[in-house]
C-alpha cells in the first residue's frame, strides 16, 4: 500500500472520482476506516437502496455523526436526492463521500452534484511522489501506474483483465453500447489516436463504423474516465492553429494493453507515445492533487508546429516539448522556439531520455527521471 497524496476535507461533504483500479476504495477504507460504507456494485446493497433510498438513513446508527462512504454512486444516481436531503434536513453533522467511475449515468439523470453541497475532486494512478524509490520508468511505461498493475506479479495478464472488464462491467452491463463487437474494434481503433488530433473520420474508417456511432463510442470513453481530449492552446493566438483536440487514454499501461502491435510497428514509436501519455498523466494528477489551477492544453500550428504540452493558469504559462531519444538535436527545439516568440513570458521545458540537464537557447532540457522525480516541486 502506497500513501497517497490526496489531502480530502475535514467535514464538507465530496465526490471522488476517478476511473476504476486508481485506489479510490482503498484510500477511503483506509482513510475511514470505522465509517458507514455502502457499495452499490454489490447486489443487495444497490436492490435495497434502489427499493427505497430511505434505508439509507435507516441502515446507519441512531444519532450517528461522522463521514459515510457510497462507492460507485452512478450505479444510482437516485440515491443523490436522498443524500441532498439528508445533507439539507436531518441534524446529525453527516459527511457524504461519493465515489464514481463514470458520469455517464450522472449526465444522462441531470444530476446537479448536491447543487453545490459537494466538492468534487478527482483520482488517479500512482504518481511518481508517491512511488517514491519504487518508481521505475521502463516498467511505467510499459504497464502504466495503476496500482494493481504497479504491485502485481503478472501486470500485463493484470491489464488484459482489467480492459475487458470495462467492456463487460461498464459497457455491455451498463446497455452502453448494443455492438460489444464493434465497441471492442473501435478501442483498437482509437488507439493509434493515442497523442495525436484526434480526426473521427479517420477512425470511423479504420474501424468500418459510422462516424455518429464513433462519436458516441469517444463520448463514452471519456465518460467512462479512461480517456480525455486535450484542446488547443489559442489565448491571444497570432497564428493560424488547428482545431481537433488531442486524444490520451489515461494511462500508458492501459494503452499499451489495446494497442494492437505488427510487424510495422517499432518499439521506438511505442516507447515515444507511452513516455508522453506518462508526461501528460502526471501532470493532470500533479495538478488536481496539489490544487495547482492549471488549464492543460497543448499548441499545434496549421504547417505542423507543435508543442507537446501547455500549463496555463495564475501560477504562470509552461509549455513543454517530450521527445524519448537520448540526444536533443536543433529542429526539436523549433515548436518550443516558435511558441516563445507568440508567449515570450512562458517558461519552456524540453524533457527528453538523455542524462544531461542544460540551457539550450532559454530552454531547460531536463532528463525524464528528472523531469519526474521533481515534478510535485516544479510549480510550487
Amino acid at each position: 500500500m502506497y500513501d497517497r497524496i490526496f489531502d480530502p476535507p475535514e467535514k464538507e461533504s465530496y465526490f471522488l472520482f476517478g476511473p476504476r483500479g486508481t485506489g479510490k476504495t482503498s484510500f477511503l477504507k483506509t482513510h475511514y476506516p470505522k465509517s458507514p460504507y455502502f457499495d452499490l456494485l454489490d447486489a443487495h446493497v444497490i436492490q435495497d437502496l434502489r427499493v427505497s433510498p430511505s434505508h439509507l438513513e435507516e441502515r446507519l446508527a441512531p444519532n450517528y455523526q461522522g463521514p459515510i462512504i457510497i462507492d460507485e454512486v452512478q450505479k444510482l444516481p437516485e440515491l443523490l436526492d436522498e443524500v441532498h436531503r439528508l445533507i439539507e434536513e436531518t441534524s446529525h453533522n453527516l459527511q457524504f463521500i461519493l465515489t464514481g467511475s463514470s458520469a455517464r449515468k450522472l449526465k444522462a439523470h441531470g444530476v446537479n452534484l448536491l447543487a453545490g453541497r459537494a466538492l468534487v475532486y478527482n483520482f488517479f494512478p500512482l504518481t511518481v511522489e508517491e512511488l517514491g524509490g519504487d518508481f521505475n520508468l521502463e516498467k511505467a511505461l510499459k504497464y502504466g501506474m495503476l496500482p494493481k498493475a504497479w504491485t502485481s506479479q503478472n501486470p500485463k495478464k493484470f491489464l488484459q483483465s482489467y480492459v475487458q472488464t470495462y467492456i463487460d462491467q461498464e459497457v455491455k452491463m451498463e446497455g452502453l453500447t448494443r455492438n460489444i463487437l464493434d465497441f471492442s474494434r473501435f478501442l483498437q481503433a482509437a488507439s493509434f489516436s493515442q497523442g495525436s488530433p484526434l480526426s473521427i473520420s479517420n477512425t470511423s474508417e479504420d474501424c468500418a463504423i459510422e462516424r455518429r456511432t464513433v462519436t458516441n463510442y469517444f463520448e463514452i470513453l471519456e465518460d467512462l474516465l479512461i480517456a480525455y481530449r486535450l484542446p488547443v492552446f489559442s489565448k491571444r493566438s497570432k497564428r493560424n492553429l488547428i482545431k481537433h483536440s488531442k486524444f490520451y487514454f489515461f494511462d500508458s499501461g492501459v494503452y499499451q494493453t489495446i494497442r494492437p502491435r505488427g510487424p510495422l510497428d517499432s518499439d521506438s514509436e511505442n516507447y515515444g507515445i507511452s513516455l508522453e501519455t506518462l508526461i501528460l498523466q502526471q501532470l493532470k494528477a500533479i495538478n488536481d492533487l496539489k490544487s495547482l489551477g492549471f488549464e492543460l492544453f497543448y499548441w499545434r500550428t496549421r504547417n505542423g508546429i507543435e508543442v507537446d504540452f501547455v500549463l496555463y493558469g495564475q501560477r504562470g504559462l509552461f509549455c513543454f516539448e517530450v521527445k524519448s531519444a537520448s540526444h536533443a538535436r536543433d529542429r526539436d527545439f523549433e515548436g518550443l522556439i516558435e511558441f516563445k516568440k507568440d508567449y515570450p513570458m512562458a517558461t519552456a521545458g524540453f524533457i527528453y531520455g538523455g542524462k544531461r540537464h542544460y540551457t539550450h537557447r532559454g530552454i531547460e532540457v531536463i532528463p525524464v527521471d528528472t523531469f519526474l522525480a521533481n515534478l510535485h516541486k516544479r510549480f510550487l
